[in-house]
This record gives structure tokens, C-alpha cells and sequence, in this order.
């Protein structure tokens, strides 16, 4: 029988696990900013307040998640065990040699930081420098990103150029020629690559911020 702890623990860890918090996930299933908030997840008298099944399908078309990965962390009796997965720095993301053509990780002598929960076994995480992307990654921040995980419009994304620029910015628009980027700081432009230009795009899943 499951609990009303164990599908409120799944949402928790299906937010973190793409890179959203609890109320950063309602808003990108469409829902109420405060639907998934604890104080919402028990009424006042005391009786526990349940997600709708609308509300878990919405979480599923937002995150990209399948109900097979989602039933999956509702059951699991145990944490995931951490494993360790490559830290590159972004000076050394724009250098060449850690990346193949797909923006899949490669090569050996990175450092490696231990993360759970995370499925792709192509999964990299990137330490941030400088303030470019302030207020919402911060120098020293570590984003996880994603090479295989789905990209839709308003995903926060590394972009790497064939000229070995690397960015993180938000998806705005991809269309058929370019695709557009907003700026994560307003004191930057927002920027408009075309496809050629591109050599990866890869999607963010989970942020220290």
C-alpha cells in the first residue's frame, strides 16, 4: 500500500532530480506556485491532502519522466546509492577534449564529485565561474547536466559553440535554422545561434543553488 510520505517523497525527488524546487515544478506543470508546498500537503483539521492524478500527469509532461521512472521512486524502500560522475569546469568545457560530437563526456583525469539519484550514466556535472549567469547560478555553483534528457522550451540548457564557447541559458525557441537563448542575468543579451553553430545542446537537471 503506498503512503501519503512515499508519493510526496517521489515528487520532492522527481523536482530535484530535473532541476526544480518544489514550487519551481508546479509552476512548470502549469499548476498554482503553492501546489506542492508541505504547508498544502496536510488541511488544517489535520487530514492528509493527496496529488491529484492530474497533477502527477502534469509533473510527468513537465519533467520529461516517464510513470515507469516515477512508480519507481515512489517504491523504492532506500536511497540510490551515490556514484561518481565527471566535474568539469566551464573553462575546460570550452577547451576541447572532453566531449564527443553527441556532448557525451569522454576521455579520463577530470575530477569526479559523488551525486545520487541520477539515471543518465552520461551525466556530467559543471562548476561555474564568474558571474555571468548571476542571480540565478552563483561562481562555485555545480549544475548537473544531461546530454540524453529531453530539451523543451523554457529548460535551462548548456549550449556548447563549435568555437568552444560555453553557455547556460534558457531555452526560449528552436526552430528548423536557430535556435534562441535567453540570458539567465539580465545584464547579458539574450543570444540567437544558428544550428551550425552549435556543437551540443544539453539540458540542466539539477542545480546547487
Amino acid at each position: 500500500m503506498l503512503s501519503h510520505d512515499q508519493i510526496w517523497g517521489a515528487i520532492d525527488t522527481l523536482a530535484q532530480r530535473y532541476g526544480f524546487t518544489a514550487s519551481g515544478l508546479a509552476r512548470k506543470a502549469g499548476l498554482d506556485a503553492t501546489t506542492f508546498n508541505r504547508s498544502k500537503r496536510v488541511a488544517p483539521d489535520g487530514r492528509e491532502r493527496w496529488p491529484s492524478t492530474e497533477s502527477i500527469s502534469k509533473i510527468l509532461v513537465a519533467t520529461g519522466a516517464s510513470f515507469d521512472e516515477f512508480t519507481s521512486v515512489v517504491l523504492r524502500r532506500e536511497p540510490a546509492p551515490a556514484r561518481t560522475i565527471p566535474l568539469i569546469g566551464f573553462a575546460q568545457a570550452g577547451s576541447g577534449g572532453f566531449f564527443d560530437d553527441g556532448g557525451f563526456p569522454v576521455g579520463t583525469g577530470w575530477e569526479e564529485v559523488a551525486f545520487p539519484g541520477v539515471a543518465d550514466e552520461k551525466a556530467y556535472a559543471l562548476e561555474i565561474s564568474g558571474d555571468s549567469m548571476l542571480p540565478l547560478y552563483r561562481d562555485g555553483d555545480t549544475i548537473i547536466v544531461s546530454p540524453t534528457a529531453t530539451v523543451r522550451r523554457g529548460d535551462r540548457v548548456v549550449v556548447k559553440t563549435v568555437e568552444g564557447e560555453v553557455l547556460a541559458k534558457q531555452l526560449k525557441r528552436q526552430t528548423a535554422k536557430t535556435v534562441e537563448l535567453a540570458s539567465l542575468n539580465p545584464e547579458h543579451a539574450d543570444r540567437v545561434l544558428n544550428n551550425a553553430e552549435i556543437a551540443f545542446m544539453a539540458r540542466v537537471i539539477w542545480a546547487s543553488q
